[in-house]
């Protein structure tokens, strides 16, 4: 995986031009968001491509479900040449803060994979290329949208298929920039991939921005556009 892939954990995730005004789950059980938004993807405070995320909720006899669908697109360039690509489509299905399916693919500079998912009795079956394993329990993915992953301890990496163990915890606070003006936010901090990522949300608890190092020192960002 590559460290681009890294920083937004396999992709998923990115927030912004919004079609509908997005909500989000507070500590008095507000409704989980929907709507559309565009994240703008920084490498050294340099456009480098977007992220597209969009989230829309159903009632069912199982009860409330919600679908994402992701798309990123990153390009690199050197003295007007493009050094690197990196593109990552994704569509989950959710039930409650539970994923149900997940199908994933990724073209991370000419390295295709792609990962699936699906539901086996109480547990998800996860396939990653030629490799399969399950996991039990209610999983999550790198779900920047839903505030419910700032308790969770093991997040599936959407890429890659793997499990992995995270620790999340409130760091502080600042400021992030969106469409142009300086927004108060909270931060919080992933620590368990190969960088820590820092994610941002509002004061209303939307998210609204993303921060990771990358390979060289490199600072990879998201901010609402």
């Amino acid at each position: 995986m590559s460290a681009f892939a890294s920083a937004h954990a396999a992709a998923l995730a990115v927030l912004g031009a919004l079609t509908a005004s997005p909500s989000c789950v507070a500590a008095d059980g507000a409704a989980l968001p929907v709507g559309e938004w565009n994240f703008r993807a920084l490498l050294d405070g340099k456009p480098i491509g977007q992220h597209r995320f969009s989230v829309t909720a159903k009632t069912s006899a199982q009860g409330e479900e919600r679908k994402v669908l992701s798309e990123a697109s990153f390009a690199v360039k050197f003295l007007g040449i493009t050094a690197y690509r990196y593109r990552h489509t994704a569509t989950e299905q959710w039930r409650g803060e539970c994923l149900t399916t997940l199908s994933s693919t990724t073209d991370d500079d000419g390295k295709s994979s792609s990962v699936r998912t699906e539901a086996d009795g109480d547990a998800l079956s996860v396939q990653a290329g030629s490799t399969v394993q399950l996991l039990k329990g209610c999983v999550m993915s790198f779900a920047y949208w839903n505030p419910a992953i700032q308790t969770q301890t093991r997040l599936l990496n959407a890429q890659t298929g793997k499990a992995e163990s995270v620790q999340i915890s409130r760091i502080g606070g600042g400021t992030v920039e969106v469409r142009g003006q300086p927004v108060a936010a909270t931060q919080f901090r992933i620590t368990g991939p190969a960088q820590p990522i820092d994610v941002w949300y509002s004061a209303q608890g939307d998210w609204i921005g993303l921060d990771s190092l990358v390979a060289g020192g490199r600072r990879l960002s998201y901010r609402l556009q």
